[in-house]
């Protein structure tokens, strides 16, 4: 994983810095290792890739025995020793060009030993062997830029590169006062651009033409009907291309790069719009001009993995002497949490030169461990463990799975081979994770309750008739979160600029954008909002959770997640404020996965200077309260099976006794 930052933007040489996402962690263990990732992009002409390591060893380590190497796909190419200092290091390796390519493994193996000695294999592993890597560890690159070619394949390649979004260069366009297809076209492409960035920093900008301020280096995706084109764009489309069908197409001018989705109605802009946003097609398109229509296919392929999700695509090898780990990253659908039941299914092999007494594999989830098994000489050659997760274990959207063995050879004391003892995870290796979807109507299940099978969940969005550029804005950062959880473009979204009818709004979920001002619709429901505004609606007023001062009710921004008062099984999110800026305001709380991840309850409050507040209104968090009931009675079967089981055992021990009772009662009366 990783994470991206711009340091300068110059037309001749540039510099990108590519942070890991890997937050601060500590290995342990006399031999440690660690993989990280990172991107080249395909059109950068590399000068210099730096990696540049931040870490910290064990203040009892000898810097004289311990000692880091780094790997890059595979090949090794630097090794030092750690520096005879305390605390966080850096060091700065120049990695070698040729050993580059598109996705890249970095990988860190060293030693960590505490005292001197000829026989380092032999010293004591103890708590005290660790090597801290901090976050912030990154790669440098110092490159020029390859000039885009005139294909759909080569614009998109530059418009959804890392260094592009994060300098500013990318932008969608759209007309001053756009209509509703012509947003929903704009927003479905930005979901598509979004679901493909792989940072929570950085995101595309939806500007209006007049506020568009292209410069040169730029790239630009103007989505209007053709209609609504700006003349000069107007200019590079023939009108008879777009009579009765949607145009995609390149326009390259004064070093702008424009890519031009147009259509002669609001329907084909959506077919059109989809098509951009489909990863797949867009990279396969190796032509200036593509036409759509309502019967081309668009919409992404869809992987049914039905919970299986393989951990290595090839044979995962793992060399050495001592404990050695190697971890998978699993992500699950975001709209769907894990549930009892998940397994691992490991298949491995190892040498067959181990002191099988010592030697072990281990599973983890997180920082859960799994189960061990012994290695034995008889299944060296194909070997399987099966573990369950534990009841109750979290695993949230995404989780890592670690495979750890402990190998150690018969002749340790003598060998000095570095390639065994050794062990390989198969890619038959598997993880089967039960998953079920939220049931929360909180910002802790926000937007993934918008979400359904991995795209957008019939979503209706009610925005100002009229629009500024702070309402673009705003607009943004609610579909930037958005996007970036969908997984797909299958899914339906629609804009309305005025309160839709009763079946939209009881079939959707509904999301409402803008002051009581500018849309009527946040007035029609001020009745229903957790904070309300006053009866002028100049600003909000106080209530059981905050006291608000009148002037200061008319400079906040809220964000209200509701039970939609149209159909009790679906979710109504109000993102306002009194002015356009306070609604914007509320909207930088709800733009990355960073920021909603602060927030438990169903409201936000945010002010001008960036302090915000979390509230809890409703009681009953669940979607479905009929859902709710039958996944607490499954949850806790196994202990209303034990509880039926006394009960049972306690009638028949009482009729047992009453049966014992009543006969001895009628000896005694026989007797008399």
């Amino acid at each position: 994983m990783w994470g991206g930052q711009a340091l300068t933007a110059q037309a001749a040489n540039q510099t990108y810095t590519q942070q890991f996402q890997n937050t601060t962690a500590t290995l342990s263990g006399k031999s440690v290792e660690t993989n990280m990732y990172f991107t080249k992009m395909d059109y950068w002409k590399v000068k210099k890739a730096t990696f540049n390591f931040n870490y910290q060893i064990s203040q009892l380590a000898s810097r004289q025995t311990s000692d880091i190497t780094v790997s890059i796909n595979g090949v090794k190419f630097d090794s030092f020793r750690p520096k005879d200092k305390m605390g966080f290091q850096t060091e700065k390796i120049k990695i070698p060009l040729d050993l580059l390519s598109g996705e890249n493994e970095l990988q860190i193996n060293g030693q960590v030993l505490n005292k001197a000695g000829k026989d380092n294999y032999d010293l004591a592993q103890t708590p005290a062997n660790w090597l801290t890597i901090k976050d912030g560890s990154n790669v440098n690159f110092e490159y020029t830029l390859k000039e885009a070619e005139n294909t759909l394949q080569s614009f998109y390649a530059h418009f959804s590169g890392q260094d592009t979004i994060a300098n500013q260069r990318s932008r969608i366009m759209t007309p001053d006062q756009p209509t509703a297809n012509e947003l929903t076209a704009s927003m479905t492409a930005l979901a598509g651009e979004s679901r493909v960035i792989n940072t929570d920093n950085d995101q595309i900008q939806v500007v209006p033409a007049s506020k568009a301020n292209v410069k040169k280096n730029d790239y630009v995706m103007a989505v209007t009907t053709y209609d609504h084109l700006p003349s000069d764009l107007k200019k590079a489309v023939d009108a008879k291309k777009v009579k009765h069908q949607a145009v995609i197409q390149t326009h390259y001018t004064g070093g702008k790069y424009y890519l031009i989705v147009t259509a002669p109605n609001g329907k084909l802009l959506k077919q059109a719009a989809r098509f951009v946003a489909n990863e797949e097609l867009m990279k396969e398109t190796n032509k200036s001009t593509e036409t759509v229509t309502m019967a081309t296919a668009t919409y992404t392929s869809v992987l049914q993995d039905e919970g299986r999700y393989q951990l290595t695509q090839g044979t995962d090898e793992i060399k050495g002497a001592g404990h050695r780990e190697t971890s998978y990253f699993v992500s699950l659908p975001n709209d769907r949490s894990n549930a009892d039941g998940s397994e691992i299914q490991l298949h491995f092999r190892y040498s067959k030169n181990l002191n099988f007494n010592r030697a072990l594999v281990t599973a983890y989830v997180n920082d859960t461990t799994l189960g061990s098994k012994k290695l034995t000489a008889a299944h060296a050659n194909g070997d399987t463990l099966t573990l369950k997760v534990p009841k109750g274990t979290p695993l949230g959207t995404s989780f890592t799975v670690r495979v750890a063995f402990d190998l150690e050879m018969k002749d340790q004391d003598s060998s000095d081979n570095s390639d065994t003892p050794w062990a390989e995870v198969e890619p038959q290796s598997r993880m089967l994770v039960k998953s079920q979807r939220s049931n929360d109507l909180l910002l802790t299940n926000y937007p993934t309750l918008f979400i359904k099978n991995q795209t957008y969940n019939q979503i209706a969005v009610v925005v100002p008739k009229k629009f500024d550029a702070t309402d673009f804005k705003t607009l943004t950062n609610i579909f930037n979160l958005i996007g970036s959880f969908s997984k797909s473009n299958t899914g339906q979204i629609q804009f309305y600029t005025k309160q839709p009818s009763k079946h939209v709004l009881a079939s959707h979920n509904v999301i409402v954008m803008g002051s009581p001002k500018t849309n009527a619709m946040v007035k029609a429901l001020n009745n229903k909002l957790y904070f309300k505004y006053d009866k002028h609606f100049n600003g909000f007023q106080s209530n059981e959770k905050l006291s608000i001062e009148r002037d200061y009710g008319k400079t906040i921004g809220t964000v209200q997640l509701l039970r939609s008062p149209y159909n009790q099984k679906r979710g109504l999110l109000v993102v306002t404020g009194a002015t356009p800026e306070a609604s914007y305001l509320a909207s930088t709380q709800i733009n990355f996965q960073k920021n909603i991840e602060q927030y438990s309850g169903d409201a936000i409050v945010v002010d001008e200077n960036n302090t915000h507040y979390s509230y809890r209104f409703k009681k009953d968090k669940n979607i479905d309260d009929a859902l709710a009931r039958k996944r607490s009675l499954s949850s806790h079967s196994q202990l209303l099976l034990y509880l039926g089981i006394i009960v049972v055992v306690l009638v028949l021990i009482s009729l047992g006794g009453f049966l014992i009772v009543r006969k001895q009662g009628l000896l005694n009366r026989g007797n008399a």
